[in-house]
């Protein structure tokens, strides 16, 4: 039986200079009308034929997109379809698994994914250190959103209606230390926006502290939450001010996975 050809160095060549042109047209400002062939062919390091020559394939695959009146490039509807077919096949749960064993690994506390349904939360997900003690949550268990570290690295991120409506169910106490005054919890989802993690401080569970931060999607929009739980025995204050900023880099890179766009600066 013979052996399959090897491909051709020119083949890959081409290829990766086609894909530097895709590249180059994604960065370039939306407001700026595209690339000009002056400009691609600078940036891929080519003459203006190679240019065209690569071009015509992308345009085909409607990767490209060529605007008849200024002869400038821009990203075509192939590239929207390819992004939206990405999207369709990421599962939230498969993107954050390993993120969320790495992060018990590293802590040696139970971690859970969290995703918000209405006024509540829903644990998605569990990793427990086999050697801690085991904490109450269970997959598919609902709890509120309000009284929460999840709930509230979520609510801290949601549109303002849905904040509204929250308080106006009421925020019961569910232990002695729950934020109870609606004044109060407007301060409190400041605060979890400026450090960039929620805190349950025995807010849910009378024994019990969290710490966690949002997941976010290719809009922005607050779709999930990562927490880092545990006794107030094993997680003191100056550990929940370590774990902080851990848990939040976590967050940030399954977001940055579901393709969620850089945080801007308030």
């Amino acid at each position: 039986m013979n052996a399959e050809p090897a491909p051709r160095r020119n083949a890959s060549v081409s290829l990766r200079r086609a894909l530097a042109i895709v590249e180059f047209v994604r960065t370039l400002p939306a407001a700026g009308g595209g690339a000009t062939l002056t400009q691609l062919a600078e940036a891929v390091g080519i003459n203006k034929s190679s240019v065209l020559r690569l071009a015509t394939p992308l345009q085909e695959a409607g990767l490209l997109h060529r605007d008849s009146a200024t002869g400038r490039f821009r990203l075509g509807p192939g590239a929207l379809a390819l992004w939206q077919a990405y999207l369709d096949q990421l599962d939230l749960r498969s993107v954050a698994s390993d993120h969320l064993r790495g992060l018990m690994r590293r802590t040696g506390h139970t971690c859970h994914l969290v995703l918000p349904d209405g006024h509540d939360v829903v644990y998605a997900d569990k990793v427990e250190n086999a050697t801690t003690v085991r904490m109450a949550s269970r997959i598919g268990a609902r709890m509120p959103a309000y009284c929460t570290a999840v709930g509230k690295a979520i609510l801290a991120h949601s549109p303002a209606d849905l904040v509204a409506d929250v308080l106006a169910g009421g925020l019961d106490p569910v232990t002695e230390h729950t934020i109870t005054d609606p004044a109060l919890f407007h301060e409190e989802l400041r605060r979890v926006r400026g450090r960039g993690y929620a805190i349950d401080d025995r807010e849910n569970e009378p024994e019990v502290r969290c710490v966690a931060a949002p997941v976010f999607d290719h809009n922005r929009d607050p779709i999930a939450a990562i927490s880092v739980s545990a006794l107030v025995s094993r997680l003191p204050p100056a550990r929940v001010r370590e774990l902080g900023p851990q848990v939040a880099e976590v967050a940030a890179r399954v977001s940055t996975e579901l393709g969620a766009p850089a945080a801007q600066a308030e």
